[in-house]
């Protein structure tokens, strides 16, 4: 079965939510989703992958900070904050290579080096444990990839991007992921009141006598 994009990042963005995480991450975590699915990735799978390890109940453990020029954390780090904080910082690459290391769910982490790449008009390449990927802010180029934790990621400036990834308008999910994110997004939803079963479609009740 396939899925519009829309229905993608909404449902991203409720399941992200549902796992703990704020709002605002939510709403990243559904646009990074929704990229990657445009390039062809299975990206509620790779968001599965990471909200499945329940980082926002102790998300302090997961944020990174920078220690001997190295971004690291107390454990595996959020590619989420990771992403954020990367994309965030008009001088990443200002000092050469960003260096990062111990990421959940490193395929994450794409959607925010495209946004560094255009927002500072420069062909970025990230690599981790054997794969890479250059990208412009717009084209990606890099082969398809399963992998769920890399040990050291590396980000800097690259060359030319060639052979760009189709770019895709549907996505077809994993089945057992998709059901996954649509079971841990009913966390969201209100629980009905006997008030609003009463305002609801067919509540059974008449004005006549």
């Amino acid at each position: 079965m396939t899925f519009s994009l829309n229905e993608v990042e909404a449902t991203a963005k409720r399941a992200t939510r549902g796992a703990g995480y704020a709002w605002g991450v939510a709403e990243e975590a559904a646009k990074t989703t929704r990229w990657l699915c445009a390039q062809g990735f299975d990206g509620p799978a790779i968001l599965a992958q990471l909200l499945q390890r329940e980082f926002a109940s102790c998300l302090e453990r997961h944020i990174p900070t920078v220690r001997n020029e190295k971004m690291t954390g107390e454990q595996d780090l959020c590619p989420l904050m990771t992403g954020t904080a990367i994309s965030d910082s008009p001088t990443a690459l200002s000092q050469g290579t960003v260096s990062i290391s111990n990421v959940a769910a490193p395929l994450l982490l794409l959607p925010f080096v495209a946004a560094m790449a255009k927002k500072q008009k420069k062909t970025v390449e990230i690599s981790f444990d054997g794969f890479s990927a250059l990208t412009d802010g717009v084209h990606l180029s890099c082969g398809d990839c399963r992998i769920d934790r890399a040990d050291h990621v590396e980000i800097a400036e690259g060359g030319h991007v060639q052979a760009t990834r189709a770019v895709q308008s549907r996505a077809a999910p994993n089945v057992e992921a998709w059901q996954f994110l649509n079971t841990i997004a009913h966390r969201t939803y209100a629980p009905a009141t006997e008030e609003s079963r009463l305002l609801g479609a067919g509540s059974g009740l008449s004005d006549n006598d």
